[in-house]
């Protein structure tokens, strides 16, 4: 049985022309600030669901207001994303920003900082806590949430974003298309590849640009709890492994990092050495999914043959 949900074909890397970056660089680095939102309570029964982890597992019921656990996370909007700007400028690399749209209501100061900085700003569902697969049978109704938060993020900054992550990359089998009917050029929730590839919709290609479970603060430093040292680690040697691949077919590297998990100020070194390590390469290419993705619409015939990505 055919399954409905793969809307690529299977093109392992080994059979795949050798994809050359522009300007002959070896490997696309691209690292993403998480500009995500969570309310007090919720209006339902049962525990709070927060879409992630929390630093109390203890969970109160869902109207409850729970200042443990939302203060941590709000530490990240009052200190820790502000943090992570300084250290982005301090090293004058650009940043991707994923946006739940409610942010751009209750804190337009934080996104508004991000798009006067010129970074790149993906869509990433109204609020934290609300999942795409909670509409895998409305398809109506999943296209007016991405719709939503366009609007919002595009009224905020007067920049429309150009592709989608979904919370906790919980998609359907309909987001891609919607993506590509809304004019949107990529998609981020696929994590299973080290180069671009084409998503097949019924209204055209839309590009797959990764995004991380792996090389995330969440699963570094909440579910694995390596240090400020093993991060670093972990980091430099997934950029060593792709650059050193890089030299015969280019490659990309993602991050995922969270305001008010990378933004603590015993964490924040990670992110500053491994800044100032990767700008040590000139073959980097310091760039956006949104480059990746026009680029690789124009030049996708010389990586993988067009009667693979039809």
């Amino acid at each position: 049985m055919q399954d409905t949900g793969m809307l690529y074909d299977y093109v392992p890397i080994s059979e795949r022309k050798p994809l050359r970056w522009p300007n002959g660089k070896r490997l696309a680095l691209l690292i993403t600030l998480n500009l995500e939102y969570w309310e007090l309570t919720q209006d339902h029964d049962g525990p709070y669901f927060p879409g992630g982890p929390s630093i109390n597992e203890r969970l109160l019921p869902a109207r409850i207001p729970d200042f443990n656990n939302h203060s941590w996370r709000e530490y990240g909007h009052r200190v820790g994303i502000w943090r992570i700007y300084d250290i982005f400028d301090e090293a004058k690399v650009p940043a991707s920003c994923t946006v739940n749209g409610i942010l751009c209501e209750r804190h337009p100061q934080i996104v508004k900082a991000a798009a006067k900085r010129g970074y790149e700003l993906i869509a990433h569902n109204y609020i934290q806590t609300e999942f795409m697969i909670n509409y895998r049978d409305d398809r109506e109704k999943e296209k007016a949430v991405i719709l939503r938060v366009l609007d919002l993020v595009e009224k905020t900054t007067g920049k429309r974003p150009k592709g989608w992550l979904s919370s906790s990359l919980r998609c359907t089998v309909n987001t891609s298309d919607i993506c590509k009917e809304l004019g949107l050029t990529y998609h981020c929730d696929y994590m299973n590849d080290e180069q671009p590839y084409l998503i097949k919709t019924a209204h055209g290609p839309l590009v797959s640009t990764p995004y991380t479970q792996e090389a995330n603060d969440i699963g570094m430093f909440l579910r694995r709890n390596l240090t400020t040292d093993e991060a670093f680690g972990l980091w430099k040697d997934e950029f060593d492994e792709l650059y050193r691949a890089g030299e015969k077919s280019g490659r990309m590297m993602s991050i995922g990092l969270h305001p008010h998990i990378i933004g603590r100020a015993f964490r924040a070194r990670a992110i500053r050495e491994f800044l100032d390590y990767a700008k040590k390469f000139d073959g980097v290419w310091w760039t956006t999914r949104e480059e990746i993705a026009d680029w690789y619409l124009q030049n996708h015939a010389s990586h993988i043959a067009a009667s693979r990505t039809a």
